[in-house]
């Protein structure tokens, strides 16, 4: 069963978010107040509609405890409208509330109110783009931990024909390889220690952000 997931606020982040998670397969609710973003969001969610998440009846009318996840986008025109709307999603009995933040204070008043997941995008965007500015062979990363990261990697120059054995990776960068992403396919497929690395491969890893600075300089 498809997970349903009911989104409010249809700014740039909304909107993608929306986007993406239609396109994979999710059932989504997409509302906003202005008409001519609903109307866009029509084209590829669920459904769509006009309402002010402010107002306590025509949210519960959605019944937004019924839905695997609400994400509060709003975005920076209104904090006080992104409060009040996870204080209302809470009170309903919501199972999982994400909420957007755009600085510190909002994170902590979004949290105290019932949120349990708080995002920041443009934060997280920047800390993301910061590292394929610095690695120019960083293809993406996710933080998977306080202090890990998931991050693939193009092969260097020095790899090309070497094996996991050789390059003895966790032991001299404290970095682990989890998966090879293969060829023109680049089917993702489990590490073979003893086959040599090609100059196509991407290297799929699990290591802290220092790590990644020091494999990429190191080897």
């Amino acid at each position: 069963m498809s997970q349903q997931i009911f989104i409010i606020g249809l700014g740039q982040f909304g909107m993608a978010l929306a986007r993406t998670l239609s396109e994979k397969g999710a059932e989504v609710l997409a509302v906003d107040t202005r008409r001519d973003l609903v109307e866009e969001a029509s084209l590829f969610v669920t459904e769509s509609l006009i309402i002010d998440a402010t107002d306590e009846g025509e949210l519960a009318r959605l019944e937004p405890g019924k839905r695997d996840a609400v994400v509060c986008a709003i975005g920076d025109d209104s904090k006080e409208a992104s409060i009040i709307c996870t204080a209302l999603l809470r009170q309903m009995g919501t199972k999982f509330i994400v909420a957007r933040a755009n600085d510190k204070l909002h994170q902590r008043i979004l949290r105290l109110v019932g949120a349990h997941q708080i995002i920041n995008p443009e934060e997280e965007f920047g800390k993301r783009f910061a590292n394929r500015l610095l690695y120019r062979n960083v293809i993406a990363d996710r933080t998977i931990g306080d202090d890990l990261m998931l991050t693939e990697i193009c092969v260097q120059q020095s790899m090309v024909g070497k094996n996991l054995i050789e390059l003895a990776l966790p032991k001299r960068f404290g970095v682990m390889v989890a998966a090879i992403r293969r060829g023109d396919s680049k089917r993702i497929r489990q590490p073979s220690p003893s086959e040599p690395l090609k100059k196509d491969d991407n290297l799929i890893i699990v290591s802290n952000e220092l790590a990644i600075s020091k494999l990429i300089k190191g080897v």
